[in-house]
């Protein structure tokens, strides 16, 4: 049975309705929100769903958003039920409420299951995606759906938009934010080696990744690749970066090994990738981060055997590391799933750390590449806003 539904606003009033469900949603959406109210008509009202940080901004959700942010098939299907039931929520309110425009922010799967029961209701709002399915690194048939059900699309990458303008989609690159906060406060790799007296020390950043299973998986080959380097680099030093929900299981798993570690705080963590000579690092937005802060490296990544079939059948692009992708070719070592061997790693590693030429052929390429990335351009979520305001005509919002 369907929640009631309560009015937003006196009809005249722009609404705008924000779909938020997963934490990285929540953060865009914080952003968007703080921007939209800055250059849409005044009178505009909000609401639709968000978490914690949207709320900090002042954004009151319909529902808490902690039941939809899932990982793994478990989970997933666990969530299912709730999912579809908050989607019809949502889409009832819209239809009830008159909305106007829905500004979908991350999350895939709910928000494609949102949008298709807002269609089928005929809801009149215009559609928009921010954080486009990346497409370009698998089920590229996603556009179709984005073409159906969206009125426009804000991408986080520039080699995203000519994918769906090519399929008729209208699409903006607005930059990613995570790239551009890291950008913002880049490290002073100097006062860390000070704060551990390393001096000229070589130093190997390390980092296992932020989930358990990650950690887990990576901790063997990483291991026998320092094991391996030590017996070649004695005075190597280590550097591990972990995010706070897996730094027990990193230290418990990590205190041994070679290279006396040093496990840094995440007020640590841009510091300690500037002080850093060569990173290890598992496949994500922390490459990117590392590039920000000027650290040649080395990436790996495994996962589960099923899911790794399931990977490499759906999986279109063959580099899995933006700046790898940015660049058009494999700049940065990646070794993924039968590759990721602590004699690979070590190799690779080695090369970085006694090589100078093979570090500056990524160094030399990082500020081009970041450029591109639009790590140093305007905020993304104002961006974001404006090309909503334009998308939308609102003939009142105020200048850009």
């Amino acid at each position: 049975m369907s929640e009631p539904v309560r009015e937003v606003a006196p009809l005249g009033r722009p609404r705008i309705m924000l779909v938020a469900v997963e934490p990285s949603g929540d953060a865009l959406g914080a952003a968007l929100f703080r921007e939209l109210r800055k250059i849409a008509p005044p009178s505009a009202v909000y609401c639709g769903c968000g978490g914690p940080l949207m709320a900090a901004e002042g954004f009151e959700s319909l529902f808490p958003i902690d039941s939809l942010s899932v990982m793994g098939f478990t989970d997933v299907a666990r969530a299912l039920p709730e999912g579809y039931r908050r989607a019809e929520q949502l889409a009832e309110y819209a239809e009830q409420n008159a909305i106007e425009a829905v500004i979908f922010i991350d999350g895939w799967a709910f928000s494609r299951v949102t949008a298709r029961k807002m269609k089928k209701r005929g809801l009149k709002a215009k559609l928009f995606k921010m954080a486009a399915p990346q497409i370009w690194a698998s089920r590229p048939h996603r556009v179709k759906f984005v073409k159906e059900h969206f009125d426009g699309v804000l991408c986080l990458l520039p080699f995203e938009p000519p994918l769906f303008e090519k399929a008729g989609v209208k699409a903006e690159f607005i930059g990613n934010p995570n790239f551009q906060n890291a950008w913002a406060s880049r490290g002073d790799g100097e006062t860390f080696r000070m704060r551990y007296k390393l001096g000229g020390t070589p130093l190997l950043a390390v980092l296992p990744g932020s989930r358990k299973g990650e950690v887990l998986r990576l901790a063997k080959p990483f291991e026998g690749a320092l094991r391996l380097l030590a017996d070649r680099l004695p005075t190597l030093r280590v550097v591990v970066v972990s995010p706070p929900q897996v730094q027990k299981l990193v230290r418990d798993r990590l205190s041994d090994w070679p290279g006396d570690p040093i496990f840094a705080t995440q007020e640590e963590k841009a510091d300690a990738f500037a002080a850093a000579d060569v990173a290890l690092a598992k496949s994500g937005t922390v490459t990117t981060e590392l590039a920000i802060n000027r650290t040649p490296m080395v990436v790996a990544y495994k996962v589960d055997p099923i899911t790794a079939i399931w990977a490499r059948a759906v999986r279109t692009s063959k580099l899995v590391t933006i700046v790898n992708i940015a660049a058009g070719r494999e700049l940065i070592p990646e070794l993924i799933q039968e590759r990721c061997k602590p004699e690979l790693l070590a190799a690779d590693l080695l090369e970085l750390l006694t090589n100078e030429e093979a570090r500056l052929e990524q160094l030399e390429q990082f500020p081009r590449l970041l450029a591109y990335l639009g790590v140093d351009g305007t905020p993304s979520a104002a961006l974001g806003a404006r090309k909503i305001a334009e998308w939308m005509g609102w003939p009142h919002a105020r200048a850009f």
